[in-house]
């Protein structure tokens, strides 16, 4: 089948590979000449595991291409995706401004029957809103259906979340659209992944649903941490306690500085704000957000607890993405923390595998170093925010040798207190009784 993907961001790319990856063939759309440019060398502009080999494959395969020109993407494909973003305004809604205008285009340039496939997160009610703008820029009346698609990847696991996700969500009224999106999706099938179809008004509400609880998640077991260092309890073990529920899981039940990313933020403060449009306050979302800005600032009282006043103190940072496995740095817990840590005084030292280039041209202040010895160097503490697989097992006598004072600040509970003890640190982490 022949497939349009209109925006090369994070899920475009990741979307068009996928689907090339599945015999399709697809035409990536962007107006970024530099972005196209580069993805035709096969030069990836994330960082995501495994898609490099996989958009150099199928580019070689001739079913992957990339493009300026939205003409022929549109006029050559039964299917065309909106994968452009969709980042909160200064009130906090969804801003729909690059969704409107790739409808637009799209009816302008249509000349026979297409599905409009929605992969960006939109507010319940975009569909029948891109509806609308398609059939106001027609210049004859062509049929077309419009179809709610959500996606539901992972910075740092997308490849594997899209090649074998745990539910596909088609939002569509019409058999045709419906059946259209099922043969795109037909790899799927014979692996028995669960379909999930609605209207579109329902699949648009499923990932906001779906990000607004993981977020919840997160919170709740951030708010437990805290209580937990007030009475001596270990939140692992209560996570652990809780996770063995069937009806909680023990997914995203781990404490630490916050969520961040390009997702949970913006999709959070979106929900809330469309529940305002209704007349309606969404409390339990508006506490998650409340709670999780906090969580981060109670990282940097934590540092403050161990080390006192901050001037002039060296910190070591390991971590600065929002997560591993991604260089993504938006709304990155780190990113706050080391910046109120600057605020306050502290020379900041920081390594992440990742990260550094883009968090660079943000936080200016930070050295920015080769490694994570670097990083500890003659530091007074060290602290890590965020849990790389390479932060796992350090060669700890070489990171106290290279610390001031050897004092461990672990943000993400990677390493067990009483071994850390063992080994001569003053170990401080989340929620793991008193300190």
């Amino acid at each position: 089948m022949n497939i349009c993907i209109v925006g090369v961001g994070y899920v475009g790319l990741v979307t068009g590979t996928c689907f090339a990856e599945f015999g399709n063939h697809v035409i990536c759309v962007d107006k970024d000449e530099q972005k196209i440019d580069s993805l035709q060398q096969n030069n990836i502009p994330i960082y995501e595991p495994g898609l490099e080999e996989m958009v150099k494959r199928n580019q070689s395969a001739g079913r992957l291409n990339f493009t300026q020109d939205v003409n022929e993407a549109v006029e050559k494909s039964l299917a065309v995706f909106i994968a452009v973003g969709t980042p909160s305004d200064s009130a906090g809604s969804a801003n729909l401004e690059f969704v409107y205008q790739v409808a637009e285009t799209i009816g302008k340039l249509m000349t026979g029957y297409k599905i409009i496939v929605t992969k960006s997160t939109v507010p319940v009610g975009t569909g029948k809103e891109i509806r609308e703008i398609i059939r106001k820029n027609q210049e004859e009346d062509i049929p077309f259906d419009v179809v709610s698609n959500p996606e539901f990847l992972r910075e740092g696991s997308a490849i594997e979340d899209f090649l074998r996700p745990n539910r596909v969500v088609i939002g569509t009224d019409n058999e045709q659209a419906a059946a259209i999106m099922k043969d795109i999706y037909s790899p799927l099938y014979r692996i028995e992944i669960p379909f999930l179809n609605t209207n579109v008004e329902t699949a648009e509400m499923i990932k906001y649903a779906s990000n607004a609880f993981l977020a919840t998640k997160i919170s709740f077991i951030n708010e437990m941490a805290n209580i937990c260092e007030l009475v001596g309890a270990d939140v692992h073990e209560v996570a652990r306690g809780m996770g063995l529920d069937g009806r909680i899981s023990r997914k995203f039940l781990h404490p630490g500085p916050g969520y961040g990313g390009s997702c949970f933020p913006k999709d959070t403060k979106a929900i809330v704000k469309l529940a305002e449009t209704y007349g309606y306050r969404f409390k339990i979302v508006e506490s998650v957000i409340e709670v999780n800005e906090r969580q981060q600032m109670l990282m940097v009282d934590k540092i403050e607890k161990v080390l006192g006043d901050l001037k002039g103190k060296r910190l070591g940072i390991w971590g600065l993405t929002f997560k591993p496995n991604t260089d993504d740095i938006r709304d990155s817990p780190a990113m706050r923390i080391i910046e109120t840590l600057i605020k306050k005084g502290a020379i900041v030292s920081a390594y992440d595998p990742a990260g550094m280039e883009s968090a660079a041209k943000i936080l200016k202040e930070v050295n920015y170093v080769k490694d994570i010895y670097e990083a500890a160097q003659d530091a007074d503490a060290l602290v890590i925010i965020t849990e790389w697989n390479e932060f796992r097992y350090p060669d700890w006598e070489k990171v106290q040798a290279s610390l001031r004072l050897p004092t461990v600040i672990d943000m993400r509970n990677i390493y067990e207190p009483e071994k850390m003890k063992t080994r001569g640190f003053n170990y401080h982490c989340v929620g793991r009784g008193h300190e």
